[in-house]
């Protein structure tokens, strides 16, 4: 077999060179040691930064149901969604995103360097999703999200089951936990996240390796975070996409559902306002974060979700989506033009 340059999150040549593995270790990532002082720098590997999705799980990955103690919410204000469900596509978008950035260094490196005569060949894994949650890490015993959870297990499937690159390697990478605190002061949330995203920077002090997508929702001060990130950071963070969500009953939306603020660009970089991820989408697909064929994928893993849970076509979780579909059907139409 031809050995291979191997990358993932940690980059790992499966030559028997390590270049770069990350750990996550009471939320500290360390870099782990490379084996041997001449293995390449995955830098000098990679013609493009690897993307990593950064995402908030409560009404991001899934709804917390608007659920609330002594008038404080736990996770979140969505109502349209169950508690605990979650969002429709939202595995796949992440998967297309971490994705597209192995793809375009594949293709690059198979145009431009690819030897048949070569021992080596250039295979890539897509980075682990990082996780930057407002759940206290007083309380990590109980809300710790373990390898066997239901969302670890569905992010993880989404990448075995993939049609391109298929890995069961990708998945639930470093989380980084809130604290109480935050629970008791709601106003501290939007800071801690961003201050967690600079202890996340750490896995890559020279910056060149990764770059970030950061994907939360509109209930939690995610979009004062996201927005520090794009200040501080923009030429780390590729884009901010917060989930819109509110604690209105669905029964109360407009028919032809809530409205989404327009994107605005902060320090030159996007921030995306979306309803569904079929909506995110066409959206990363417009800024060139995702391919035509990936935001299909979306849109078919979206309604499939639908489908399986016999949600009716009058729903407004179907509404919102159809409407989202017919914006990612307009993104194709002006890519084929």
């Amino acid at each position: 077999m031809r050995p291979c340059y191997w990358l993932s999150l940690a980059v790992l040549l499966c030559t028997g060179w390590s270049s770069l593995a990350f750990s996550s270790t009471n939320n500290n990532i360390v870099p782990a040691r490379s084996t041997t002082s001449t293995a390449p720098s995955a830098a000098s590997v990679l013609t493009f930064p690897l993307t990593q999705v950064v995402s908030d799980i409560d009404d991001t990955l899934k709804s917390s149901g608007g659920v609330q103690v002594a008038g404080v919410t736990l996770g979140g204000i969505d109502t349209q969604y169950e508690r605990g469900d979650f969002y429709p596509g939202v595995f796949q978008f992440m998967w297309e995103l971490s994705l597209y950035s192995v793809t375009i260094n594949q293709r690059y490196y198979d145009d431009n360097f690819y030897d048949k005569s070569s021992a080596y060949s250039l295979q890539l894994s897509p980075p682990k999703v990082a996780v930057l949650t407002a759940r206290a890490e007083e309380f990590k015993a109980a809300l710790e999200i373990k390898d066997e959870s239901k969302l670890a297990k569905a992010l993880r499937r989404t990448g075995e089951l993939s049609e391109i690159n298929p890995t069961s390697e990708w998945g639930i990478g470093p989380v980084l936990y809130g604290s109480v605190s935050e629970w008791v002061i709601q106003y501290k949330k939007g800071l801690r996240k961003f201050n967690n995203f600079e202890r996340l920077l750490e896995q890559d002090p020279t910056g060149q390796i990764l770059q970030y997508v950061y994907v939360g929702d509109t209930g939690e001060l995610d979009q004062e975070a996201g927005e520090t990130m794009l200040r501080e950071y923009p030429e780390l963070v590729k884009a901010v996409f917060l989930h819109v969500v509110t604690s209105d009953p669905p029964s109360s939306y407009p028919p032809m559902g809530i409205a989404i603020p327009p994107p605005k660009l902060i320090n030159g970089r996007p921030l995306v306002f979306f309803r569904t991820y079929v909506g995110a989408a066409a959206r990363a697909t417009q800024l060139g974060l995702m391919e035509d064929d990936g935001l299909m994928r979306v849109v078919a893993e979206a309604e499939r979700s639908l489908n399986d849970a016999s949600v009716s076509k009058d729903n407004s979780k179907y509404i919102d989506l159809e409407r989202d579909i017919e914006m990612a059907y307009r993104t194709l139409e002006v890519d084929l033009s």
